[in-house]
């Protein structure tokens, strides 16, 4: 059976592991959730990511983060951008999540990128998903 939206099945898997108050999560391999965990590990969202090799398609190993209470660091994981309905916005009107607190990961002509970087280098795109 396949999937219709992988990216979704990503950040619900990444939400139910935090809320169930596991310390990973594996996910299905493809090259953009290794690039959406890259930015959540780079913005201390999770603590890492790992690709595992299980002999077939390979899993994305993900270790979440919590606060000091036990807590999961991701209060808000959604996606934006979804297969039905595209979100679309150029250089000049990406939009800051919760004041600048949070971020959103946006697919552009350079690659996926957070927010801020997409502002900085000027280049609009789909906004993926929003994280705070």
């Amino acid at each position: 059976m396949s999937m219709t939206d992988p990216i979704a099945d990503m950040l619900t898997r990444i939400r139910n592991a935090g809320r169930a108050g596991h310390r990973r999560v594996d996910i299905p391999l493809s090259k953009i959730k290794i690039e959406v965990a890259r930015i959540l590990a780079e913005n201390h969202f999770v603590r890492g990511y790992k690709v595992l090799d299980d002999n077939r398609h390979g899993r994305l190993r993900v270790y979440l983060k919590y606060t000091s209470d036990d807590r999961p660091v991701i209060r808000l994981l959604e996606r934006v951008s979804k297969p039905g309905l595209r979100k679309y916005v150029d250089a000049n009107s990406i939009p800051k999540v919760r004041a600048g607190m949070g971020i959103a990961i946006m697919s552009t002509s350079n690659g996926l990128m957070t927010d801020r970087d997409a502002r900085r280098q000027h280049v609009g795109g789909e906004i993926v998903a929003r994280i705070y």
